[in-house]
């Protein structure tokens, strides 16, 4: 006990001695001011970076500590930045803290200064701030280059929206210094006499290469590139799946591109949380994570996104086997296909363990889905396809997903294939129009085609097949072959039954029976008119029998080169709506509504025509002027079809422009559309195609004819004029003119007779120049012959014609003898130049018989016989003109008693000479070969020559019937 107490007192006194040096130690504050203040400058990113030490703390000893940090620009005392930095301190710490300036550091110098305090409950009393350490000045020009001008900072990146601030550095105090930001002129604060200080708020992107940024001063210039980025978009839809358990694939949508010309892009980066693993993804959209050897089914995926502006992530938790998405099946194939049949195969791609899969198969046939069906699969899969049209085009398509937990369905593989044909299933739509004509039926039948859903395949041809129902024996059958939609029957006016059926290459279509009675039931019936509207024709009628099958109606348009159309009904109804996408405006439609008997007989009931738009008509009818008197004509348009035009001709208006200012009776005054005054009359009727004006006076009128409709009349065209004659004409056309004809006829008569008589009595001198003697002749060197007048030539040689009995007449050079008795004609005479001639050539003479009395009587000419001392070919001259008149003289006494005195006349002779060369003719002419010049072309001056004249007689051996004639002083041609 007694040692309890003594330790008790040891215990007591020692605590008493150390609260006794506690309060002496506390009584005094610890000295904590900060000490070794460094201060560094990152230029690039604009940072001041602070490093000091807090002594005076005992080994092992941690405290919490707030520290006051102040920053001042240009002088001390413009404190631009104050902040508290708070952090856990312990013994021979160093501290780092850091500051980024807005304004680049090398445009003004900058001071630090720090101070401290200790700010843990445990040591309250320690609890005021130490003193602030001395000043330390930052300058970080001192960093730039030995230019006169910079522009900072250098190729700065920042964000789209942000604020900027920007400055220049003059190594010479200047004052006329200007900037501009692409262009535009910027103003700034002046910070010191050498540099300025520019803030550039809500930066906008520009272009990919930068903002460009300049100084300007007289002697220097400067700038820098200014980069906005657009700002780091968070990924959206980020997600993974994995389509074979081995790997997961990461997708997302990164937004808006944030990638700079010279800057670092954004960069992507997948984070697992639950196994610490890493992996920087090399695409911008996608990336691949390796799964874990150990099955780990759990995963935390982050993706993160920065740039050197901003960090964006997004995370994602999912079980693995969750997040299955298959690959798209293979080996697809299509068997056993038949017209309406199919069976499809496919394979899958393994998942892991997985052993079934989910697949969805789908037909497809024109582009949309007909049929939809889920199967489950292992390895194979296969469908069987029922219900299928033939001879249509397929495309089935297979997919398959996971089958326990659904994630994704896998792409789509699928195949084409066509169904077979088949015989078609349903009958062709088949109408007839009947017309009677001469004792017979002519039937025209007319089909639509089979759709495509009923032909089951390419219609080869069409079967008529035509029953005689008075003689079911009679049986005819017509095979047409497709495309043909109709064909024409001439029928007697027996009753019929007709069969038409569709065949394809497989089989036969049901029939379509149309019976054709003796009466083919177009009775008269009144058509009516009906008015169309937008959705088509609207038509009704009364049933006249009750037992029917069924009732057509069927239209066409009045042009006749478009074909008939039709509709079948039910026999219940009596009325329907015709809607066509052919129906156009002004065009008029005939409607006809048949009854079908139980008999299948159809029975007309009504007709009907109408328009679905009226229109107004855009032409008036031809009019011709008739019976034109001299106070009324009349107009006709006889021609003009009412049933051709674009709506329903309700009447005529007639139009008169008279030059009087009142009107006929009858018509009344209106104002054309071109303000012109007029009369009109207006008929009613439309049938009326003519119309007559009368009470006229004899002055020029002009008429219009118009048709007019419930919607408008014809065009006021261009006024055709009429002049209306006065009585006097009419007289003069019936009475003077028939007088002027019968006198013009009876002269011409009396001129006819005049030239006759004086042809018989009074004949022309035939005219030389137009003899038909040149034809006779060939030229050898002119192809045309020239022709002389009478005063260019000189008589050369005459003929002499005598009516001589029984005398032979040899003519130079003739190869037969003729006695006069053979002479029908005149005879020709040759001349052949002599040897020293060179003159024209021979020369041909005619006779004029029109001056010859005798010698129309005689039928001969004589010629007077000159003998030859030369040879025939050489012909001279025998005597001078003067000699040969004597001699003529002489003979002509001689002969005078021996002559008649009724034979003695006189005889008009002309000469024609021959161009040059050989002259030919027939075996009658004379041939001659003479050596002399070119023969003579012209005609000889006529001469008149007494019949009674004596010739000497023809020496033995001469056998001339002529004389030659020369002109030895002068010879023209």
């Amino acid at each position: 006990m007694a040692l309890f107490a003594v330790f008790q007192a040891s215990f007591l006194l020692a605590l008493l001695s150390f609260r006794t040096y506690q309060s002496e130690v506390l009584s005094e504050p610890l000295p904590l001011t900060p000490e070794s203040l460094e201060v560094s400058i990152n230029s690039a990113q604009q940072c001041l970076s602070l490093q000091w030490r807090v002594h005076n703390l005992t080994y092992h000893q941690e405290l919490k500590m707030v520290f006051q940090i102040e920053i001042s620009r240009i002088e001390t005392s413009n404190v631009i930045w104050v902040e508290n930095y708070s952090t856990p301190v312990m013994w021979n710490q160093v501290l780092h803290w850091s500051w980024e300036s807005e304004l680049p550091l090398e445009c003004a110098t900058h001071f630090v200064r720090i101070r401290s305090r200790v700010d843990d409950a445990s040591i309250p009393e320690l609890s005021f701030w130490s003193k602030w350490t001395s000043w330390e000045e930052v300058d970080a020009q001192n960093l730039l280059e030995q230019d006169p001008l910079v522009v900072l900072p250098k190729d700065k990146l920042v964000e789209e929206g942000s604020n900027v601030t920007i400055c220049y550095v003059s190594r010479s105090p200047e004052s006329n210094i200007s900037c501009a930001l692409e262009g535009v002129p910027i103003h700034g604060e002046r910070l010191s006499p050498n540099a300025s200080a520019f803030i550039l708020n809500n930066v906008r992107f520009i272009r990919e290469t930068g903002t460009n940024i300049y100084c300007l001063s007289p002697s220097n210039v400067s700038g820098t590139v200014l980069f906005v980025s657009k700002v780091l978009e968070e990924p959206k839809d980020f997600s993974c799946e994995t389509r074979d358990l081995k790997s997961l694939n990461c997708t997302w949508d990164p937004g808006r591109d944030t990638t700079l010309q010279h800057q670092f892009s954004q960069r992507y980066t997948l984070f697992e949380s639950f196994s610490g693993k890493t992996k920087l993804c090399e695409h911008k959209k996608w990336c691949h994570w390796q799964v874990a050897p150990d099955s780990q089914e759990t995963y935390n995926l982050t993706l993160i996104a920065e740039n050197q502006l901003r960090r964006r992530n997004v995370s994602i938790f999912f079980n693995l086997t969750h997040r299955v998405h298959p690959m798209k099946p293979f080996n697809v194939f299509l068997k056993s296909i038949s017209a309406t049949n199919a069976t499809m195969t496919w394979k899958v791609h393994p998942v892991g363990n997985y052993s079934t899969l989910l697949c969805q198969v789908a037909l497809h046939g024109e582009g949309k889905v007909i049929q939809q069906h889920n199967v489950s699969v292992k390895v194979k899969g296969q469908y069987f396809l029922s219900e299928l049209e033939p001879v249509t085009e397929y495309v089935t398509r297979v997919r398959c997903a996971a089958a326990n937990h659904f994630w994704k369905w896998s792409e789509w593989t699928g195949q084409t294939f066509t169904t077979l044909e088949a015989a078609p299933s349903e009958a062709p739509d088949v109408w007839r129009n009947v017309k009677a004509e001469l004792g017979s039926h002519i039937v025209t039948l007319f089909w639509r085609p089979l759709s495509k859903s009923h032909a089951h395949g390419k219609i080869l041809f069409y079967n008529v097949v035509i029953e005689n129902l008075d003689n079911p024996s009679s049986v005819k059958l017509l095979s047409i072959p497709a495309p043909a939609n109709g064909t024409e029957l001439t029928l007697d006016q027996c009753s019929y039954q007709i069969h038409v059926t569709a065949n394809n290459s497989v089989g036969t279509s049901p029939a379509s029976i149309i019976v054709i009675s003796r009466d083919p039931g177009n009775k008269n019936v009144e058509e009516r008119r009906i008015q169309g509207a937008e959705d088509g024709f609207s038509l009704s009628w009364k049933p006249q029998s009750g037992g029917v099958r069924g009732y057509v109606v069927d239209w066409y348009p009045q042009d006749p080169r478009c074909q008939l159309q039709w509709k079948h009904l039910g026999p219940n109804t009596t009325s329907t709506v015709i809607r066509s996408d052919a129906f156009r405006p002004g065009i008029r439609y005939n409607f006809r509504i048949y009854e079908i008997s139980t008999e299948r007989i159809a029975y007309l009931l009504e007709k009907k025509t109408g328009y679905s738009q009226e229109l107004a008509p855009s032409e008036n009818p031809q009019v011709a002027v008739n019976n034109l008197t001299s106070h009324s004509f009349t107009l006709n348009w006889k021609d003009y079809s009412t049933d051709s035009q674009p709506s329903f001709i309700q009447g005529y208006h007639v139009y008169l422009k008279p030059n009087m200012e009142q009107c006929h009776p009858g018509f009344e005054k209106v104002v054309l559309s071109d303000d012109s005054v007029c009369c009109q009359y207006k008929i009613n009727n439309p049938e009326q195609k003519t119309f007559v004006l009368e009470n006229l006076q004899p002055e020029s009128y002009e008429f219009l004819v118009t048709p007019y409709t419930s919607v408008g009349e014809g065009p006021h065209d261009t006024f055709t004029k009429v002049t209306i004659p006065d009585e006097y004409t009419h007289v003069l056309v019936r009475v003077v003119l028939p007088m002027i004809f019968c006198l013009v006829l009876l002269l011409v008569l009396c001129y006819l007779m005049t030239q006759w008589m004086k042809e018989k009595c009074y004949p022309d001198i035939p005219d030389p120049y137009k003899s038909s003697v040149l034809s006779l002749i060939k030229y050898k060197e002119n192809h045309h012959p020239t022709i002389m007048n009478v005063h260019d030539c000189v008589p050369d040689a005459i003929e002499v014609v005598n009516k001589l009995e029984g005398r032979k007449i040899q003519f130079l050079g003739a190869r037969k003898s003729l006695t006069e008795m053979e002479f029908t004609k005149p005879a020709y005479l040759y001349l052949l130049p002599t040897e020293k001639y060179s003159g024209p050539g021979p020369c041909i003479c005619f006779e004029n018989f029109t001056y010859n009395h005798a010698a129309s009587d005689s039928g001969s000419c004589g010629h007077v016989p000159i003998p030859l001392k030369t040879p025939p070919s050489q012909l001279a001259l025998l005597t001078s003109p003067e000699n040969l008149l004597k001699s003529l003289e002489q003979n002509y006494v001689k002969s005078s008693g021996e002559s008649p005195a009724g034979e003695t006349s006189l005889n008009y002779v002309s000469q024609l000479a021959s161009t040059s060369g050989d002259t030919s003719g027939d075996k009658d002419s004379l041939p001659t070969n003479p050596p002399g010049p070119a023969l003579c072309s012209e005609y000889r001056t006529q001469m008149a020559v007494s019949l009674g004249l004596a010739l000497p007689s023809p020496s033995e051996s001469s056998s001339l019937s002529s004389i030659t004639l020369l002109d030895q002083g002068k010879h023209r041609r």
